[in-house]
């Protein structure tokens, strides 16, 4: 018989300390080629990512997101916030996606993947999506990324619900845009790492 373990409550998490956040300065916003050549240069020496994207919300019944507006990647030094306006950019991001043999940890990624086939025209390999990781440890409700920070770290991870539903599709994000979306895709590589999934050290 499996043992089943309580996913955390709000309130308990609440009560928690706050989890360390990145800072802008070591936050990279991805706009151009080089930027993004850049980027992929720094990501291809870890063997695993955290994982995320971002799409302009919807609030009419029927109105359609083109999302992913944004995809954010992450090493345990940096992240990388991508926007997916330059068509040279998107390119990059897709490779980066499609790349085999490098981890993309993230939470509830079944739909990203979706919005990325569909956008990007590529099938991203090698995606973990870490609430199966949990289910397979005795979590029966999805963890979330505060719900794992709460039970890995004992902290709570803080997400802006401004900046959730704000407009990803934006020319220019603001400064709280981009801490949450890359902290988003850094906490979920601090998850992965705190299971003990990492394969392998990054590379020298």
């Amino acid at each position: 018989m499996h043992t089943t373990h309580p996913t955390p409550s709000k309130e308990a998490i609440a009560l928690l300390d706050p989890f360390e956040r990145l800072g802008l300065d070591r936050i990279e916003l991805v706009q151009t080629l080089s930027q993004a050549e850049r980027a992929l240069d720094e990501l291809a020496r870890a063997t695993a990512w955290g994982f995320d994207t971002e799409s302009k919300p919807t609030f009419q019944k029927h109105e359609v997101s083109h999302g992913p507006h944004v995809v954010q990647l992450a090493t345990m030094e940096r992240a990388w916030v991508f926007q997916l306006h330059d068509g040279d950019c998107r390119a990059l991001a897709a490779e980066a996606l499609a790349r085999p043999g490098v981890v993309k940890a993230g939470f509830g990624l079944g739909d990203d993947r979706k919005r990325i086939r569909e956008k990007l025209g590529v099938e991203p390999l090698d995606v973990l999506d870490l609430n199966h990781v949990f289910r397979q440890r005795g979590y029966r409700k999805d963890m979330g990324v505060k719900g794992a920070v709460a039970v890995l770290f004992n902290r709570r991870f803080i997400k802006s619900g401004k900046a959730s539903t704000s407009n990803w599709a934006n020319d220019r994000l603001t400064e709280a845009q981009l801490i949450y979306a890359a902290n988003d895709a850094w906490a979920a590589l601090r998850v992965y790492h705190a299971l003990g999934l990492d394969p392998g050290q990054p590379a020298a």
